[in-house]
């Protein structure tokens, strides 16, 4: 091969691949030489192509083509730092777009993008905005003599919005408000935007938690139309739908659910043979008897997506005379139901299964407590039945873990508010046995639904169905876990043959004995994939199931309503409206969307729950542990409340302090004092902020 047809064939790999740099061994493999001499010679040419321009050595040895550039469009998503990450599906690594490049772009916008190499790393640069992704935004008007302006409360709108009188619609100075996005006019400073919505005094819970709403999308109220709808659902003619239903009215039945639940979406049946099987009953309650497909209602819900669970309300996907009402499994009367039914062996193996319309009276509802108190030892009517469904419960679980799914044990933080809606204390949410009970079996019924639904068969059309998956973790976010792990004490162990959540697993368990494991948990989350729903069934990682979708709770999520009827078409072999793949898949796309912002809603008011307690704490001591470590600061978590806030590195005083990224630690450059992720410290409240949710503490000693 001639030196000039060896150059072009170097040129012609890292233009392929311009994101990547190659070093001459890559380079020899991609070509197949094997040959030592000419090795050599694409060395010598590496070195030529870069002193002709034509090539960047990125780090000694490693190549890259000068100025490779491509367009690609995409999602922009702003960091709190400053700039934004380009994310596309077409790309395995998102890549950063710097503030100065981001061409009066917004959070969330969809772009076109160039690709441009800084110091030997991609970037882009915003070319063109294809769509405002984001058209309504909350925040607080500021007004003066002459000029009106909004202050968004996303801290990822890094800009003012600008309103013109004729915009301002009646709102006042400082009062929280919803605006409709306008324009952004070339070689203007801000975007502007018109007041559609007056909210109300920042500070009062109930406009807070409205504005929490309205920030991530989600509606105050429902429709007229849809309300006019609802007010002529009746009542079911019970004794009709008995006739038509399999009729589990006789059977032992009951729900376990939250203290404070109101959609009983749930309950449990047990009938035990002579033979010694064991018949459980998931019963689910049938809202899409009342839910019709294509109506205002269907619309509605499918628009919310799912109920969004605040610190303080519940927001819920259907109006509540269905949620609470007509759907809901109230004890002590007739429900309309589809269930999962299973005959269980006493090793908990699934013999036989049953799915179908039913029609149930539960007999008794217990809250997770009261369940609990039995499963410990109490004397009940009903001992005998949860203790056995308990004893299932507790096979299938052991199951799972032995196969490989993910034991994150996560306890979560709630509230106790008075009757003004002042947090007066704080508690935690700990699973027990009671909640695994029910989680066992919902999961079983889920699995059991996505096996009849997808698995192929002789003879057997595979319909379009909504599975929910969950993707392997990637080596980078694995490697990235591993380091915060081990500056915390820690190790995955790689086993050959076995998966890797088996050590994550046991990691959790020595964390859990060290009382490490609430900050041990999230990262381990956050290493994972994002479970979501998809047409496109992949298995789900985190609970070691090939099938997996989600039946158990239609009142609350719309997926699950549309599983219903796919599996009810399927047990009457009729095709659903969405028949292809690629409809579904959009449908898949919005409910994803929508549960990460009801997420993130939840998130939000529980950071602005902890801000407003903590506002009457200023100048009070606590002792926590350090759960996050950034260039700018510490994230420290109080032992008491599980309240999260700051220290800032400029409140350091005692030392001029840096962070070591690669041993996760903050280093005081001249006293080498350390500080590490899990460490016990002392802090002050310093300041609260409640309009960015954000608590700053002071180190003491």
């Amino acid at each position: 091969m001639k030196d000039r047809d060896l150059s072009n064939a170097v040129i012609n790999i890292l233009s392929k691949d311009s994101d990547h740099n190659y070093n001459y061994k890559q380079i020899a493999s991609v070509l197949g030489v094997k040959d030592p001499f000419v090795r050599k010679r694409i060395v010598s040419v590496l070195a030529q192509l870069t002193k002709d321009g034509q090539l960047d050595e990125i780090s000694r040895g490693k190549y890259q083509i000068k100025n490779a550039s491509k367009e690609l469009n995409g999602h922009l998503q702003f960091v709190s730092k400053g700039g934004a990450y380009f994310i596309s599906p077409k790309i395995p690594k998102d890549i950063y777009v710097h503030p100065s490049n981001l061409k009066n772009s917004l959070n969330g916008d969809h772009v076109l993008i160039r690709t441009t190499h800084f110091k030997g790393k991609s970037e882009g640069k915003v070319v063109k905005i294809i769509e405002r992704i984001k058209k309504e935004y909350t925040g607080i008007i500021e007004k003066s003599k002459d000029t009106c302006f909004f202050i968004p409360d996303d801290r990822m709108v890094k800009t003012h919005f600008y309103i013109d009188k004729k915009h301002i619609n009646g709102a006042k100075n400082g009062q929280k408000v919803r605006v409709k996005f306008l324009s952004w006019p070339k070689n203007v400073k801000s975007p502007q935007a018109a007041v559609i919505d007056i909210i109300g005094n920042p500070g009062e819970l109930n406009v807070e938690m409205n504005s929490i709403l309205s920030e991530y999308g989600f509606p105050l109220k429902f429709p007229p139309s849809v309300e006019n709808e609802v007010a002529l659902v009746d009542l079911p003619n019970y004794k009709l739908e008995a006739k038509k239903r399999l009729d589990f009215r006789d059977k032992t039945t009951f729900t376990i659910d939250p203290n404070d639940a109101k959609d009983f979406d749930d309950a449990l049946s047990i009938d035990v043979f002579d033979n010694g099987i064991t018949e459980v009953g998931i019963h689910i309650a049938d809202v899409g008897h009342f839910v019709q497909e294509n109506s205002e209602l269907d619309n509605e819900a499918f628009l919310r997506a799912n109920s969004v669970y605040l610190v303080d309300r519940v927001i819920p996907m259907l109006p509540e005379k269905l949620s609470n009402e007509l759907c809901s499994l109230r004890p002590n009367e007739d429900k309309l139901t589809f269930s999962a039914v299973f005959q269980i062996n006493d090793k908990a193996e699934v013999i036989k299964s049953w799915f179908g319309k039913t029609i149930i009276h539960s007999d008794q509802r217990f809250t997770y407590d009261q369940a609990q108190e039995i499963i410990e030892g109490k004397d009940h009517q009903l001992s005998k039945e949860i203790n056995s469904l308990n004893g299932i419960a507790r096979i299938l679980r052991a199951e799972r873990l032995k196969e490989g799914a993910l034991n994150v044990e996560s306890s979560e933080v709630r509230f106790e508010i008075d009757q003004h809606g002042e947090p007066i204390g704080t508690y935690l949410k700990i699973s027990k046995q009671a909640h695994q009970l029910i989680e066992e079996f919902m999961l079983l019924a889920n699995k059991q639904v996505a096996i009849k639904m997808g698995k192929p068969a002789k003879n057997k059309f595979i319909t379009p169905f909504i599975y929910r998956i969950h993707d392997d973790p990637s080596d980078e976010k694995l490697s990235d876990l591993n380091i915060y792990l081990e500056s915390m004490g820690y190790k995955i162990i790689r086993e050959k043959n076995k998966p890797i959540s088996l050590s994550l697993n046991e990691v959790m368990k020595k964390a859990k004995e060290k009382k490490e494991l609430h900050l041990i948990a999230p990262m381990v989350i956050r290493s994972m994939s994002k479970a979501v729903y998809s047409s496109e069934n992949i298995g789900h990682y985190g609970l070691a199931f090939q099938y997996y979708t989600h039946f158990t709770s239609p009142i609350r999520r719309y997926a699950d309503l549309i599983v219903h009827r796919k599996l009810l078409n399927c047990i009457q072999k009729k095709q659903t409206h969405l028949n292809s793949n690629q409809d579904l898949e959009h449908t898949c796309n919005h409910l994803s969307k929508m549960e990460k912002q009801a997420t993130d809603a939840e998130r939000a008011s529980i950071k602005y729950m902890q801000v407003k307690f903590l506002s009457k704490k200023i100048g009070e001591k606590f002792s926590g542990l350090i759960s996050g470590i950034t260039d700018w600061g510490i994230y420290i978590e109080l032992d008491e409340n599980k309240c999260e806030g700051m220290v800032t590195l400029s409140s350091m005083k005692d030392d001029q302090y840096f962070y070591d990224s690669e041993s996760q630690m903050m280093v005081g450059y001249h006293k080498k004092k350390t500080f590490k992720l899990g460490q016990e410290v002392n802090v002050m409240v310093k300041r609260t902020d409640l309009f960015k949710r954000q608590i700053d503490f002071i180190l003491i000693d």
